[in-house]
């Protein structure tokens, strides 16, 4: 699903609401997981899943183009780990 896709069925099933009130809402939503991962905070949305950083070491790498070495420097990846009642619901059948 993309962006475009879950407002067309956030307005589907909210016909009360604007599109423009729509849009605000998930740009709000978004925006305030992605400030509260880059402050190195947690997003636990229950039932679904828990958003986290993970520290990512330096290392060396190599460029494929020439096979030379590089050094990778550190940094912090996004994570999300599903919730249990995620997981149960990927894996029925």
């Amino acid at each position: 699903m993309i962006r475009s896709e879950l407002l067309q069925a956030l307005a589907q099933d909210n016909p009360e609401l604007h599109s423009d009130e729509i849009e605000q809402v998930v740009d709000i939503f978004f925006e305030e997981i992605a400030q509260r991962l880059a402050e190195g905070g947690r997003v636990e949305l229950r039932g679904f899943g828990a958003f986290s950083t993970r520290e990512r070491n330096a290392r060396k790498g190599r460029n494929p183009r020439t096979g030379e070495p590089v050094d990778v420097p550190g940094k912090r990846v996004p994570y999300f780990k599903p919730g249990k009642e995620m997981r149960q619901r990927l894996n029925v059948g």
